[in-house]
């Protein structure tokens, strides 16, 4: 399926949701509870026409609530996919090139 995001807009696909590992230590999901409001990671999927500061591929922290309902779809291979809607750059506060889940973010690097 062809999609494209409108102007300003961006598609995300692996918004983190549920259990999360940090340090090798599993913090269970948190949806719905109040200390499940807080930022969430995505990676990029499309973005529309004006989005030029990020890309297809990069990761971006979302603010709490900024994105729209899960829809499932089809990508160009047939596989399901889910995608989220963003706006921008209203409601991203950081971008990543790699996934933050991986990466090990420290102020003093």
């Amino acid at each position: 399926m062809k999609l494209r995001p409108l102007k300003g807009r961006v598609l995300v696909t692996n918004l983190e949701r549920g259990a999360r590992v940090i340090g090798g230590i599993i913090i269970p999901n948190d949806n719905g509870k109040s200390e499940g409001i807080r930022p969430r990671w995505g990676q990029v999927y499309k973005v529309g026409e004006g989005v030029d500061d990020i890309h297809e591929g990069q990761w971006i922290l979302i603010e709490q609530g900024r994105w729209t309902r899960m829809i499932k779809v089809k990508d160009d291979n047939g596989d399901d996919i889910s995608l989220w809607g963003v706006e921008y750059p209203k409601s991203v506060m950081l971008v990543s090139d790699t996934d933050p889940e991986t990466a090990i973010f420290s102020p003093w690097v």
